[in-house]
């Protein structure tokens, strides 16, 4: 990527897409959203799991192949307190999960009011980063990564020829993280649902 294309990301310079690839529907996305995220409470060996929902934020770059297919690669960051009740008493755990995934894109062809709505799916990885919090950190935690199945959609509102609204709900599917920590450990399986709105560039 040239830094003509990165000045004009941050800057909001218009960059023409050249002739050929605007033809195809190649064309690049970069987009920043607001997030948050809220995790289903599990059960699992006698062991019940909270985590509870913060705010945070999501950076993505899609590549459109086609009008209607495009590969999209993001990453995210949001603090959350993990909790663990077991038997011996409860746990909190205080944990910056950070999130990389890669997805295919499907888009409806056309647009309906300038609406562009979309569906993804894809796989990556959620990385509990644990703590020194006071109140919010368990001797011996340790920060874990957990691979994830991701899948969601949404739809983009055209403000111009560059810039969109962008309104998205992820969902990821993953085995709870238990950082290291046997009193903890559910190995029980659990759903996080992310909805997100910010603003695409297109390149």
């Amino acid at each position: 990527m040239s830094w003509e294309v990165v000045a004009a990301a941050i800057f909001g310079i218009p960059v023409t897409v050249p002739g050929a690839m605007a033809r195809e529907g190649r064309w690049q996305e970069i987009d920043v959203q607001e997030t948050d995220f809220f995790t289903k409470d599990s059960n699992g060996n006698g062991i019940n799991r909270h985590a509870t929902g913060i705010g945070g934020f999501l950076v993505s770059h899609r590549y459109h192949l086609k009008r209607w297919l495009a590969a999209d690669a993001s990453c995210g960051y949001a603090p959350n307190t993990q909790h663990g009740f077991s038997y011996s008493g409860p746990i909190s755990v205080e944990a910056n999960v950070h999130q990389a995934t890669g997805a295919l894109v499907v888009t409806v062809p056309g647009r309906v009011f300038k609406l562009h709505p979309y569906a993804l799916a894809g796989a990556g990885t959620l990385v509990s980063d644990s703590t020194c919090n006071v109140g919010g950190f368990a001797s011996g935690a340790q920060s874990q990564a957990k691979a994830a199945f991701v899948y969601g959609g949404g739809a983009d509102y055209d403000l111009s020829n560059h810039f969109t609204f962008r309104v998205e709900s992820r969902g990821f599917v993953y085995e709870r993280p238990d950082f290291g920590l046997d009193v903890v450990h559910s190995g029980a399986t659990t759903h996080t649902a992310q909805p997100s709105s910010g603003i695409v560039f297109r390149l």
